[in-house]
């Protein structure tokens, strides 16, 4: 996700390589992405963030409880923007107590190529140029959406659990193919086509998934005879349960469960 943030801010056109710095503890990553985008790679903590306004911590979410005693101390005044999975804001808060305030998101995997979407909450009101600097970053790697952190848990169930539901989803209308006498190229080919423009006309129609897909299916039609199938096989049911337990985990491992 790093790598996305640092590719997606530099995008726009605004934005030069040489204001952004990075830091890992090994270095090796920190080296990579830095060769990778041309922006800076720090020697240690404080050459990292002595004038930073804004820090992105994009590190391993179980180091979070052993991270550096001194990030307490030189994040302070800052905005401190997590993407670290399932640690809430007062897990953060007990690592950066003095920061001026601490966003915490959730994004997904297409923010690898921009077209993602970022659900964030921040511990204190942001003020309005601090709100701008957040969804500029967020921005650059897809959507974004602000919820409240009680909500966070649902987020991921949809959105950041949601490409590997959609991924198997697909791989599951290829296999059916393949059933149906599709060799497997074709059958992919199909599913994968099928998957990326019905998403794209979402998108931009506007209009509800329940109108498009009522627009494609006629009465006592090949669409109707397999929606059937999906409405006796509880399909909607069993989407509620995906999301419920991937929610549910989330909740635990926020707990350190």
């Amino acid at each position: 996700m790093a790598s996305a943030i640092v590719k997606g801010i530099l995008a726009q056109e605004s934005t030069q390589a040489q204001v952004i710095r990075c830091f890992s503890a090994s270095g090796n990553s920190a080296a990579a992405l830095a060769q990778e985008t041309g922006i800076n790679q720090a020697s240690d903590l404080p050459e990292l963030l002595e004038d930073a306004d804004l820090v992105v911590v994009a590190f391993k979410p179980q180091h979070l409880a052993t991270a550096d005693s001194r990030l307490a101390e030189l994040t302070a005044g800052k905005i401190v923007l997590s993407v670290l999975a399932a640690k809430t804001l007062e897990h953060l808060h007990v690592v950066f107590p003095r920061a001026r305030n601490l966003v915490r998101t959730m994004p997904n995997t297409p923010s690898a190529i921009g077209a993602g979407i970022t659900g964030w909450c921040a511990r204190e009101d942001l003020s309005t140029s601090d709100r701008e600097l957040v969804v500029n970053v967020l921005s650059s790697v897809g959507r974004e959406i602000e919820v409240p952190e009680n909500k966070i848990d649902a987020l991921m169930g949809v959105s950041g659990c949601g490409p590997a539901f959609l991924f198997e989803f697909t791989g599951a209308l290829r296999d059916a193919g393949i059933a149906g006498g599709l060799n497997f190229e074709e059958a992919e080919t199909l599913a994968v086509e099928t998957v990326l423009g019905s998403a794209r006309l979402m998108a931009r129609s506007g209009r509800s998934p329940e109108a498009l897909r009522d627009e494609v299916t006629s009465p006592k039609g090949t669409t109707y005879a397999g929606l059937q199938v999906l409405k006796a096989a509880n399909f909607r049911d069993t989407m509620k349960d995906v999301v419920a337990a991937a929610k549910a985990r989330s909740a635990e491992l926020a707990n350190g469960e």
